[in-house]
């Protein structure tokens, strides 16, 4: 199915829509993530992503509550790897990480300051691959394009990924997953409860607000030619873009880059 990206907002984003509301949303999807296996898939093609990229430091761009960075370092040390990812925003939320951290020590790093990942700081950067994951389709072309052509100024390796590419079908395979975590965050959460509850259970606003935002997200997400067309025809990287599966008929995308020496083989 083809269809034009279309860039509509998600209630998640927005800085008007109530905390609550946004928090009910994201960890519910987090838990989706989770109890779906949604990302374990990306386990092989980002190991084979680290190896070409001769590093196990991952700096994470845009890691929101840091449920995907949690969920790939388990899925890394399952596949052998000792990746550590180091978790990074714009707008950081220092105490999430702070718990995710303290869960996983040995895998799990923060920046506290915000960072901008269209300017990403040379010493931070250092002897880094970069991870955007389930977030470049939140961001609209020109920043989207912003963020990958900083990594390649840097000649930073850098790993995208999505959980279902630019068709309203591929947000289904979430139903059964998201369903029972939109149900249950007012009771697995550890604060605002009667707020979430009265979202949750007592009106339809989290799920229909949930709905739409993932339905959003479907008609928002980049396809593999217009992510080609940001990085344009650069000789110095390799590009390469595949396909994961989750669930019985979930399938994400990944797309990565990789910088070559001089000599044209990667370094």
């Amino acid at each position: 199915m083809r269809l034009p990206r279309v860039q509509a907002f998600e209630f998640n984003d927005q800085a008007w829509a109530p905390a609550v509301l946004r928090d009910t949303i994201v960890e519910s999807l987090s838990r989706t993530l989770v109890w779906g296996k949604i990302l374990d898939g990306l386990a092989l093609p980002l190991s084979q992503f680290l190896e070409r990229a001769g590093t196990e430091e991952i700096l994470d761009i845009g890691s929101g509550a840091g449920a995907p960075a949690a969920i790939l370092a388990r899925a890394m040390r399952s596949v052998g790897r000792s990746t550590r990812f180091t978790l990074t925003d714009l707008f950081p939320r220092v105490a999430v990480w702070a718990e995710l951290a303290a869960e996983q020590p040995d895998a799990l790093a923060f920046v506290s300051a915000p960072v901008d990942a269209t300017a990403i700081d040379s010493e931070l950067s250092r002897g880094k691959a970069r991870t955007i994951i389930n977030v470049l389709h939140h961001l609209p072309p020109p920043l989207a394009e912003s963020v990958l052509r900083d990594a390649v100024a840097q000649r930073a390796p850098i790993f995208v990924a999505e959980g279902f590419e630019r068709d309203p079908r591929r947000f289904l395979p979430f139903a059964p997953f998201g369903l029972p975590a939109l149900a249950l965050c007012p009771i697995l959460s550890g604060d605002r409860r009667a707020a979430r509850a009265l979202l949750a259970w007592a009106t339809p606003i989290a799920l229909l607000c949930s709905v739409w935002d993932g339905f959003v997200s479907t008609l928002r997400v980049y396809t593999e030619a217009e992510l080609r067309a940001m990085v344009g025809a650069d000789a110095t990287y390799d590009w390469k873009y595949g396909h994961y599966t989750w669930a019985p008929f979930g399938r994400g995308y990944y797309f990565y880059g990789l910088p070559r020496v001089a000599d044209g083989s990667l370094g």
